[in-house]
């Protein structure tokens, strides 16, 4: 009778020390997506932040709701038919392909008053009401888009795009940055903020970009600022990022390595993980 007691104590005392499972549900585009299509990055990356994370704490399980190149518009537009499901926590990574693609950002009153998928404000609102549908209790972290330079695509030249340096329909990047941290703060949520904090910038995403020399048509090694005034031909002209070029990122917008564990520190951090 004692062993059985002793050893239902051991018991117990095991599982109230197991740390408990925590489902994370990991939204947004491509930066997300790729954690787990490596093979769509040249093999580049080796991990993404939702690996290098759940490595870390075993306890923590995600799901990937990454979708190449969409749009807080796109989820929001489709968000009763994604298949989201009831997790403890929700990472909302989102914003940068809503400025490319020169979506309307709109502005609080808009988050505000539901206005719908007009604006980015009202998606956003969309999104975080499903969120809370599904689990009013779960901890939502909002991440907002990196920096970013000269994008191309490395399996296809022609998907390319400039950088955060220019306007894109008369909108900065920063401004859907700043959009997502005023949505953090009415909501109290815990924001990342990658444009501003992670040390992500326009001067290391790439050490260089090998662009032609105009007047003399060889390669040279371009770093910013001076890569945005010399043309890149995507029919003629060669990869612009070999190996050497990478630094936070592998191509100008999507992280590397080294730019996947600054994020993965940063959502960590405001996570506030507790085993």
């Amino acid at each position: 009778m004692k062993k059985f007691f002793l050893l239902t104590i051991l018991i117990l005392i095991s599982i109230a020390s197991t740390p408990r499972k925590i489902t994370w549900v990991a939204i947004g585009d491509s930066i997300t997506y790729l954690n787990d299509h490596k093979d769509e990055t040249g093999n580049r990356v080796t991990k993404g932040y939702m690996t290098l994370i759940t490595e870390k704490h075993p306890n923590i399980e995600y799901i990937n709701q990454g979708h190449n190149g969409w749009t807080a518009v796109n989820i929001a537009d489709r968000v009763d038919s994604l298949g989201l499901v009831k997790a403890d926590v929700y990472s909302v990574f989102l914003g940068t392909n809503d400025w490319w693609q020169g979506k309307a950002l709109g502005a609080i009153s808009d988050y505000e008053q539901n206005t719908g998928t007009g604006t980015v404000y009202g998606s956003f609102r969309i999104i975080n009401t499903k969120l809370k549908s599904l689990n009013k209790k779960a901890k939502v972290i909002l991440i907002t888009p990196m920096q970013r330079g000269d994008f191309v695509y490395i399996n296809s030249f022609k998907n390319n795009a400039y950088g955060s340096y220019r306007k894109k329909n008369k909108q900065e990047l920063e401004q859907f940055v700043n959009a997502i941290v005023e949505i953090g703060k009415l909501e109290k949520f815990p924001v990342v903020d990658l444009y501003h904090d992670s040390g992500i910038t326009l001067d290391n995403v790439v050490n260089f970009k090998r662009l032609k020399d105009p007047q003399t048509g060889k390669y040279e090694n371009y770093g910013y600022p001076a890569y945005t005034a010399v043309p890149y031909d995507a029919v003629n002209d060669e990869y612009p990022y070999p190996v050497e070029a990478i630094n936070m990122t592998y191509d100008g917008l999507h992280p590397s390595d080294k730019g996947y564990e600054v994020i993965a520190g940063m959502v960590e951090k405001a996570w506030n993980i507790k085993e």
